[in-house]
């Protein structure tokens, strides 16, 4: 092995490789829990009983930021929970997430925010309601919990899990979630007294109208990417600075997705796969195509001409014959029974996805929605999927935060 593969310890010599496994993560996870202390890179490095010089490159050549990036994500992330959840003072939230000097802090935070602590704590505590899903997954990328908003525990079990208990008064999900018309909410809006309304244009005229007799209301296009959704709805909250270092941030993500996944992948071609009932169709959807063959350039098993609307047999999946396969089995009884047999079935067992165990299940959340939140999701998930590697391991991004680690 090349010396500048090995790294000497206490314990003798050990791998590159295993320190990205466990030695590093263990930093991480101490920066992540001590962050309110002084933490410096000789530290650091005498854990690992390397140099500091050494610790520096590895750390930045492992999780794509060095450790000083790493640890300000980590304080400025607890530092917007204190703004937006409490009326401390700024001198007391800069120490409690490790900086001495409030006016340093301030100016951190800006670089990073694009808002100075003052103005983040402020638009964090408007009362915004969301009319769905997508506009909780923007929001969220705007660091705003809304006040009201649409939570089930099936389909947005994300937001669910996450937020219940910080949303203060809960929606019930719609179309195309359910067969119900947003009509069914506006009593609750209406109680709950928002200031200003998140809403897209898949609601109807009537309630529209409806919905601006309670508050101001703002309406994203269906028709628009999650990058001008999440602007257009920033720029009328005037976020548009945090708006957009969450689209570089995710950018960033993107980088070093790509790069970890094809050292994987390579050229292995890809497909995703819906079950209902007793039929198989091609999965396709804004979100999951724009994610895994825009975004990360992966090699798509079929083309368009293989529309999700109809079915595909085994027959047919057997002549694309997919390296991998992303496969979404609708949670209802009749699938799932399909389900069980269709992996016993010969012509399943043959397909060389199967036979090299690289078929990958996956979830309507956060697959199904199309929003800032769901897309980043997705990104981290595929870097899991396809190479056991978590981003965000270490902490619960409350705010919907992305953070390239």
């Amino acid at each position: 092995m090349n010396t500048k593969d090995t790294l000497h310890t206490n314990n003798g010599s050990i791998t590159t490789s295993r320190m990205h496994k466990t030695d590093l993560q263990d930093i991480k996870a101490f920066m992540a829990s001590h962050y309110n202390e002084p933490v410096s890179i000789a530290q650091l490095a005498k854990m690992v009983n390397i140099s500091p010089k050494y610790f520096v490159d590895l750390f930045k050549k492992t999780f794509g930021q060095s450790a000083m990036e790493y640890l300000t994500d980590v304080r400025i992330h607890h530092a917007k929970r204190y703004l937006a959840e409490s009326d401390e003072r700024l001198r007391d939230i800069a120490k409690k997430v490790g900086y001495k000097d409030e006016f340093y802090f301030s100016r951190k935070f800006k670089k990073e925010v694009g808002l100075s602590p003052t103005d983040f704590a402020k638009n964090t505590k408007k009362r915004l309601a969301a009319c769905s899903s997508p506009a909780i997954g923007h929001l969220l990328a705007l660091n705003i919990i809304p006040e009201v908003a649409p939570l089930d525990p099936k389909w947005s079990p994300y937001y669910y899990n996450l937020y219940s208990n910080k949303i203060k008064s809960h929606l019930i999900l719609t179309n195309p979630y359910h067969k119900l018309a947003f009509e069914t909410n506006m009593d609750k809006l209406s109680q709950a007294r928002p200031d200003v309304i998140i809403g897209s244009d898949h609601l109807q005229i009537r309630e529209i109208s409806r919905l601006s007799s309670i508050a101001p209301v703002h309406c994203m296009s269906a028709k628009k990417g999650w990058r001008d959704q999440l602007l257009d709805i920033a720029i009328y909250l005037d976020k548009e600075n945090s708006a957009r270092q969450w689209i570089r941030n995710y950018e960033s993500n993107v980088q070093f997705a790509r790069k970890q996944i094809k050292n994987v992948l390579g050229d292995d071609r890809i497909m995703a796969l819906r079950i209902y009932q007793t039929q198989m169709f091609v999965y396709q959807n804004r979100g999951l195509e724009e994610v895994l063959y825009k975004d990360l350039n992966l090699q798509a098993a079929c083309g368009r001409e293989l529309q999700s609307h109809l079915p595909i047999s085994i027959q047919e999946l057997q002549e694309l014959n997919p390296d991998r396969i992303l496969l979404f089995v609708c949670p209802e009884a009749s699938t799932r029974k399909y389900w069980l047999t269709l992996q016993h079935a010969a012509g399943w067992k043959q397909l060389q996805a199967v036979q090299n165990n690289q078929v990958y299940m996956i979830s309507a959340d956060p697959w199904f929605e199309y929003s800032s939140v769901a897309i980043a999701r997705m990104l981290d998930e595929a870097l899991l999927l396809f190479t056991g590697y978590c981003p965000n391991e270490l902490l619960d991004y409350d705010y919907g935060e992305s953070l390239p680690t």
